[in-house]
Parts: C-alpha cells; sequence; structure tokens
C-alpha cells in the first residue's frame, strides 16, 4: 500500500515520560507505517526546554503560527520536586500555558465517546465540549499574604499618573489577598474561537460567568460575549440552526447535569479548569478526553487532556510492565492529522484520521483495553492489554480495514 502524503508540515511537540515512550509507539506502529509523515520537530521534553533556556517552547508556538497545525505530547511543569529531581537551572513556567498566550488561543475539551465505557450521569448520551478561556484570571493572579491590621486598595495609575483607588478590605487581622486581571482583547478573542467552534462543529454554545457577584469583572466578559454575538454572529447563528445563551455557572452546572450533552459550554479560565476534569471523570477518564487549542487567526494545536503518567514511568524504567492509555494521544495524532488534511484539501489523510479513530475505538468495543478501562467497561470479560501490546492491536486492527 502506497503512504499517504502530506503537502505541509504539522508542528511536532514531543514530551516527558510515560507519554513520550507512548509517542514513539503511536509514531512507529499507527502513523508511519501509513503516511510519508511531514513534520517540523520540537522536543519540549524537560530537560532539552532546560538545556535551552525554555526558548524552544517559544519557538514551536511561532512555528504553529507558520503551519497552522501541530500535535502536542504532554510536557511537565515543574515544581520544587521537579527541579530538584532533574537538576534544571529553572522553575520553567507551563509549557501550555506559554504556547497559549502566544497563539492566543481557546481550549476545546470533549470527551471520546466509546460503546461499554458508560457515563456515570446517566442522562449524558453525546460528548460535552468545554471551551476555556486560556488567559489570566487566578493563573497569573498577583497574591500576598497580609500579617496584620491595615488598609488594603486596588490602585490604577494612568499614563499621565493620575490614581483610581478601590478598596479591597480593611484587615483586623492577618489574612491573604489575591488581585485577578484579564484583557479585552483576550476575552474577544476566547468569544470569537468559541463562537466560530460552535458554527464549525454545528453545536449550541452556552457561556457561564457569575456576573451577579462579580458586577465589573464577569460582567465585562458577559458583555463582550454578547456583543460580538449581536454584531458578528447572530444572523449566522440562526442560518446554521445552533443557538447561543448566556447563563449564570451554578445555572450551568445544574442544566448540564440534567441534559443529554451535545453542546459547548464556555467557561473563564479556572472555572474551564475544573469543569473539563469533571465532564472528562464523569464521562470515564482524562484519558478519554481530546484537547485541541484554537487560536482566532486560524491556528490548531492538538493534545491530550492529561499528565505525563509519571508512576507508570517509573514502572516502565524498571524493566515493568505498565497498560497505559494511549487513547487521548492517539485521537491527538488524528485530530492534527484531520486539521492538515482539512486544510491542504488531502482527503486521503483525513479519511486516515478517521480510520485511525474508528480502529481505536474498535478494538475497545470488541473487549481489548488497557487496564483503566477494564476497571469500569460494562463488556463482560475484558482483556487487559499492556500499554505496546494495546497500540499494536489498533495497527492490526488499521491494517485489515
Amino acid at each position: 500500500m502506497d503512504k499517504i502524503k502530506m503537502q505541509n508540515p504539522i508542528v511536532e511537540m514531543d514530551g516527558d515520560e510515560m507519554t513520550r515512550v507512548l509517542w514513539k509507539m503511536i509514531k512507529e506502529e499507527l502513523v508511519l507505517p501509513f503516511v510519508e509523515l511531514n513534520t517540523e520537530y520540537y522536543d519540549l521534553g524537560l530537560r532539552h526546554r532546560d538545556e535551552s533556556e525554555d526558548h524552544v517552547t517559544e519557538a514551536a508556538a511561532r512555528a504553529v503560527k507558520r503551519h497552522k497545525v501541530a500535535v502536542k505530547c504532554a510536557t511537565i511543569t515543574p515544581n520544587a520536586d521537579r527541579v530538584k529531581e532533574y537538576g534544571l537551572r529553572g522553575m520553567w513556567k507551563s509549557p501550555n500555558g506559554t504556547i497559549r498566550a502566544i497563539l492566543d488561543g481557546t481550549v476545546f475539551r470533549a470527551p471520546i465517546i466509546v460503546k461499554g465505557i458508560e457515563p456515570y450521569v446517566k442522562t449524558w448520551k453525546k460528548p460535552i465540549t468545554i471551551a476555556r478561556h486560556a488567559y489570566g484570571d487566578v493563573y497569573k493572579a498577583a497574591e500576598m499574604k497580609i500579617p496584620g491590621p491595615g488598609r488594603c486598595e486596588l490602585v490604577y495609575t494612568d499614563e499621565s499618573g493620575k490614581e483610581t483607588r478601590e478598596l479591597v478590605h480593611e484587615f483586623k487581622g492577618a489574612g491573604v489577598l489575591q488581585g485577578m486581571h484579564n484583557l479585552t482583547r483576550s476575552i474577544e478573542s476566547f468569544a470569537r474561537c468559541c463562537f466560530n467552534y460552535a458554527l464549525d462543529t454545528k453545536q449550541d454554545l452556552w457561556f457561564a460567568a457569575k456576573d451577579t457577584i462579580s458586577k465589573k469583572y464577569d460582567h465585562t466578559f458577559k458583555d463582550i460575549f454578547q456583543g460580538i454575538y449581536e454584531a458578528e454572529y447572530e444572523a449566522r447563528f440562526k442560518e446554521a440552526g445552533i443557538t447561543y445563551f448566556y447563563t449564570l455557572i451554578d445555572d450551568a452546572v445544574a442544566r448540564v447535569i440534567k441534559s443529554e450533552g451535545g453542546y459547548i459550554w464556555a467557561c473563564k479560565n479556572y472555572d474551564g479548569d475544573v469543569m473539563s476534569d469533571m465532564v472528562a471523570t464523569a464521562f470515564g477518564s482524562l484519558a478519554m478526553m481530546t484537547s485541541v487549542l484554537v487560536s482566532p487567526d486560524g491556528n490548531y494545536e492538538y493534545e491530550a487532556a492529561h499528565g505525563t503518567v509519571q508512576r507508570h514511568y517509573y514502572k516502565y524504567l524498571k524493566g515493568e510492565e505498565t497498560s497505559t492509555n494511549s487513547v487521548a494521544t492517539i485521537f491527538a495524532w488524528s485530530g492534527a492529522l484531520r486539521k492538515r488534511g482539512e486544510l491542504d484539501g488531502n482527503a486521503a489523510l483525513m479519511e486516515f484520521a478517521d480510520k485511525l479513530e474508528a480502529a481505536t475505538l474498535a478494538v475497545i468495543e470488541e473487549g481489548t483495553m488497557t487496564k483503566d478501562l477494564a476497571m469500569m467497561t460494562t463488556i463482560p470479560n475484558p482483556r487487559v492489554a499492556e500499554s505496546g501490546e494495546f497500540i499494536r492491536a489498533i495497527r492490526g486492527k488499521l491494517e485489515t480495514t
């Protein structure tokens, strides 16, 4: 069989620990035998990021701007223990955060639905996509411990030196303080990404915040979404037969639990962080969750929604067998290949991406799966496969379909 040719490259970002091991297996077993792979490679493994003083992460993000499509392995964001473990020169920032800031993107995460892995919420029949704003709020907050009585204020000084002050609290004793911010430009990008993604996927869009309590901060998000919707998207949504509405975050949670799914739920940064894990777990597992960063100017970066599976990596280094779920990483590759094919008009590449996903789900539905899925499946007598065995079973399915 002739390999499928690619006209343009995708940006390939390698990662850390067990997911790096799986990355190599997936390429060798599920991509290279079928596709004449064309990538621009960046090693975002922690040691190489340390050697480059993390310039490699910035270079990778800039490459996405050039090539429009990327696929990323899970990476480590080091804490003090990791700095010591790896002998790092610095406590480098989250690669995902760096890439999101450079691309000005929004993260869309959706569960991978497979027969035999039933949602814990019995009403859910279709995927729920979480759209998470990827800038600001608590992730760029300034914090201060208050040692004792005193007055705390927000102070804005404009370019002429004029000050505007807002009292935060008159402390009578010790406490703690946090100051958050966001940018109008970033919120506008977030809104447009959500509206465009809803049109691309033909799904209703919800946006939820807490404007009744946060009458300036959250209300600004609400007003920007509504203004852009009415000016740019309302007619297009009506033509596509989909809807947009705003509701309070607590009301959204209640609605989600009662719903059948099948829509996009847009959340501010922290809300999206929490709700994407809730949705993933309720549908089965973080290892069964797609994740794509979309920028308003049409850049796409596909990745797995989970971490580097550190515990399995230590077992792997000892020569012990692991049964690590690689589905989300496989779907990151298929998502990137499909988008590359779509942008290049390469139908064969798009068809291959569809076949790769179908083969992955078929292997699970026929009873072969990793240990995490075997512990929750309703399929009788599942066969637990170790990490490489599961990937090779998918290759076998690809070769016979």
